[in-house]
């Protein structure tokens, strides 16, 4: 089960990532042991977590392997690379690729916290050593 280093091609919904997060969270799945785990929370019922599989499979993001009669399912696609490519278009789309622009909209919106704050600091100084 190899996973691919590449960001995939098309974009995934949001409806789509939450199917994303449940196989991050343990792979190889069934649909409707994905459906054990996103259903509730969404309103969700199998034929549409089918659906989302298999927009996931076509775009290249998620993996099948057969057993028996059902599918298996696997992210093709690690986490962390879909977190970067998602926030790197988020930078270019709305603050021009520049990240400055992006903490101070946070700051002034009062969407940090103190924790957040530290954090960063903590990061930036470790990324100046």
């Amino acid at each position: 089960m190899a996973k691919r280093k590449q960001a995939i091609g098309e974009r995934i919904s949001e409806a789509e990532h939450a199917v994303m997060e449940a196989l991050w969270d343990k792979s190889p799945l069934a649909a409707a042991d994905v459906c054990d785990r996103v259903c509730s929370a969404n309103d969700w019922s199998i034929p549409t977590v089918k659906t989302l599989l298999s927009r996931l499979v076509a775009k290249g993001a998620v993996g099948t392997e057969p057993d028996g009669r059902k599918f298996l399912y696997h992210p093709l696609i690690e986490r962390s690379d879909y977190v970067g490519g998602e926030s790197r278009r988020l930078v270019d789309r709305l603050f021009g690729g520049r990240a400055a622009p992006l903490f101070a909209q946070l700051a002034e919106s009062e969407a940090l916290s103190d924790d957040d704050l530290e954090e960063i600091e903590a990061l930036l100084k470790g990324m100046r050593k």
